[in-house]
């Protein structure tokens, strides 16, 4: 028997992008409204909901909550969850200290499902119902990852991290093998449920160009996966690609030479681009990922997401677990605010939301999927309390406004303000689940 639910407190809503027009104009939060869910979509919204959800609806009182998308983190390494917050290193010897040793364990296909498991329990307890990561070299770190999400109805983009250099031997393929690999696991996953497949090499350092241009040739034979990797997250990264690849013009041109640059690419951090490589990412609809709480923990450097995101760079958000220190993007809000007062660009807290939501869907292409509240879409919902905490709630009863109510959680929330989390019409947090 089909089962209608009828969620209702204040509804948060897009009409387009707040950072290339106003937000007032494109966010908007209906107070006391609705969202009516049925066969794991959102039927209608505010008072076609109530109208619709008819006597046999279920109904979830959110009065004072905002019930919103469930938040997307474009950027993540599953495998890092528990050597997340791993003090004290700069990019190149944190990667060697405590990455690739953690990476190495994911050999065994068990602990890979046990990690995987707790890293998706862990991101649904912060209202994250969907994701996109990095996995290891082992294709059974993909399959335990779209294995895990599956059985949670949540929404993935995943792949096999390549690399062939400058990496333990235990992590090393090669060009032919990365190839094979990352073709087997896309047949198997690629559309797959709610599956999406990522070739990905992890970055440019740990690929030598024939891996590089294998990668590329396998995104051209299908073009409809994702490609993510990374880009100028660090100087001296920066520094070191060029002595690897004294013959291309910048970062960008080590992946655009072997085909590894193009609408459904993925590029994490960009933080230090040249003027080429801004121009290049947006004329091709590349999306670019900002990884706020990860850039401080490593001292990467401060992400221009204003200036990016008004020139119309199509911009998602991300924890980047485990260089990131949280699993939240209530936190990763919170990092992107701050990173931009110190950059002299306050960000309001529409655009924020819209970032966590909306802007990684279209990063991912899945806008007409997830990232929304309309009708039609997947009903992935996080409902926030906003007074979760002493601190928050003591903010809250001064708030003069919607957005001013909403603001405190932003910079002061974490999993306890997370009410109740739906994946794709089932409810899997709050309403004692």
């Amino acid at each position: 028997m089909n089962t209608r639910h009828l969620l209702t407190g204040h509804v948060l809503q897009f009409s387009g992008n707040p950072f290339t027009a106003r937000w007032q104009d494109t966010v908007h939060i209906e107070e006391n409204s609705a969202v009516l869910i049925e066969n794991g979509q959102i039927r209608a919204i505010g008072n076609d909901a109530r109208a619709q959800a008819g006597p046999d609806a279920v109904h979830h009182d959110h009065t004072g909550h905002l019930i919103m998308p469930g938040f997307i983190d474009a950027h993540a390494h599953y495998p890092q969850t528990a050597m997340i917050a791993s003090w004290g290193k700069r990019l190149i010897d944190w990667l060697n200290t405590y990455t690739f040793p953690e990476e190495m364990r994911l050999h065994d296909p068990a602990y890979a499902r046990t990690i995987a498991a707790r890293y998706l329990d862990l991101v649904l307890d912060h209202g994250t119902t969907s994701v996109a990561s990095f996995c290891t070299i082992h294709p059974a770190s993909v399959d335990a990852l779209f294995e895990a999400a599956s059985a949670r109805g949540m929404a993935m983009a995943a792949g096999k991290t390549c690399m062939d250099r400058n990496a333990p031997e235990g992590l090393r393929d090669t060009a032919q093998s990365a190839y094979d690999d990352s073709k087997a696991l896309l047949t198997r996953w690629h559309g797959n449920g709610r599956a999406i497949y990522a070739i990905t090499p992890r970055f440019s350092p740990t690929s030598t160009p024939d891996q590089l241009a294998a990668l590329g040739a396998l995104w051209g034979e299908h073009p409809d996966t994702l490609m993510q990797t990374h880009l100028s997250e660090q100087v001296d990264e920066i520094a070191w690609v060029r002595d690897l690849f004294p013959d291309h013009r910048d970062y960008l041109d080590t992946y655009e030479a072997f085909g590894l640059l193009g609408p459904r690419g993925l590029y994490g951090h960009a933080i230090h681009l040249t003027t080429r490589e801004i121009d290049r990412l947006r004329h091709v609809g590349a999306g670019v990922v900002h990884c706020p709480t990860s850039n401080t923990f490593i001292g990467s450097g401060l992400f221009d997401l204003m200036g990016l995101a008004r020139a119309g760079q199509q911009v998602g958000l991300a924890t980047d677990t485990g260089g990131g220190s949280s699993f939240s993007m209530l936190r990763t809000m919170a990092a992107t605010y701050e990173i931009a007062q110190l950059r002299g660009e306050p960000v309001h807290a529409a655009q924020l939301l819209w970032l966590a939501t909306a802007g990684s869907a279209s990063v991912l292409h899945r806008g007409d999927e997830i990232g929304a509240l309309s009708k039609g879409m997947a009903a992935d919902i996080c409902v926030l309390d906003l007074a979760s905490t002493p601190a928050v709630a003591q903010r809250h009863a001064e708030a003069d406004h919607i957005w001013d109510a909403v603001f405190p959680t932003i910079m002061m929330g974490d999993d306890r303000a997370v009410a109740e989390v739906w994946v794709n019409g089932c409810r899997l947090r709050g309403g004692g689940n």
